[in-house]
């Protein structure tokens, strides 16, 4: 049986169905996981949408997830591997009447993560943009009702031509930060007396280099910061200049630099403009300078 295409109004329902899966997913791919996104149309808040949940996943490891494929399979998705596009994981739940999809990248497929993430903050900033949007997918839905391929083809345009525009606009250092600093973020088994890669850093320099460091704990309490340790890294490459940093705790939620690492002050007095990410989700950050206005040198 043909899928049929009906466009709803948007539901703030979207977002539970999103978390709901998305933790499932976590549950499944456990630490190969590097971050989870809401992708697609129901992710665009007040945009008519096909109520299918997109959703993308950054992993360390394809190989890691094809090994347990029959575990997305035992919570109702088909498998269908790269399914097109080359380099990614496709999944699809619900059969012709699809409710779920996911589209699974290793965490350096910056092409393909930025082109989902740019295409939704891009609709999500310009309404009259995505207003246009939903004319036109109301309109397909109308025309071709059964037909995917006719629904599909009508947006293709629209979609290619926003796509980049999109990217002009997009800013993807926050991204890459982030999951260049989760990559790097697991235990090292070194000794009985050392714990290290719980928690990550990731920097860019002012020559556009990035540099990351994990945190090592020493049972005599000689350890040492991720931030600081991503800066020692700068430091040995000849850099000096901090313009983005973030650190990341297990579970990949962002933390603040603690007073030892806000000290990266000392590297001169242009470090009061580091940026500094506090929400990845919502791309917030914070300068330096904000976090110590009274700073003692």
């Amino acid at each position: 049986m043909a899928q049929h295409i009906i466009v709803k109004p948007y539901n703030p329902l979207w977002i539970k169905e999103f978390n709901k899966e998305k933790a499932k997913i976590e549950d499944i791919l456990q630490d190969n996981a590097l971050s989870i996104y809401h992708i697609g149309s129901t992710s665009v808040p007040n945009l008519p949408a096909k109520p299918i949940i997109d959703i993308m996943v950054a992993v360390r490891s394809l190989d890691a997830v094809d090994s347990i494929a029959v575990s997305f399979e035992d919570i109702g998705y088909e498998y269908l591997g790269e399914f097109g596009i080359k380099g990614r994981r496709y999944l699809r739940k619900g059969g012709d009447e699809r409710t779920h999809q996911i589209h699974i990248f290793k965490y350096d497929d910056l092409a393909n993560i930025m082109r989902h993430l740019a295409f939704r903050d891009y609709l999500r900033k310009h309404d009259d943009v995505k207003d246009k949007y939903a004319e036109l997918k109301i309109r397909l839905a109308e025309k071709f009702p059964y037909d995917i391929e006719g629904y599909s083809d009508g947006k293709d345009d629209f979609v290619k031509r926003v796509e980049a525009e999109a990217l002009k606009e997009y800013d993807s250092s926050w991204d890459k930060l982030y999951l260049n600093a989760r990559a790097v973020q697991y235990e090292r088994d070194i000794s009985d007396l050392i714990e290290a890669g719980s928690v990550s850093s990731a920097l860019l320099s002012g020559k556009g280099n990035m540099y990351l460091g994990v945190s090592i704990d020493t049972a005599c309490s000689l350890g040492l910061c991720a931030e600081r340790n991503a800066i020692a890294n700068m430091i040995t490459c000849g850099e000096k200049k901090i313009k983005k940093i973030v650190a990341v705790k297990e579970g990949g939620a962002v933390i603040m630099p603690c007073g030892v690492c806000r000290e990266m002050m000392q590297l001169g007095l242009s470090s009061a403009d580091i940026e500094i990410l506090i929400d990845y989700e919502k791309k917030k950050s914070i300068r330096l300078k904000d976090l110590i206005p009274s700073w003692w040198a």
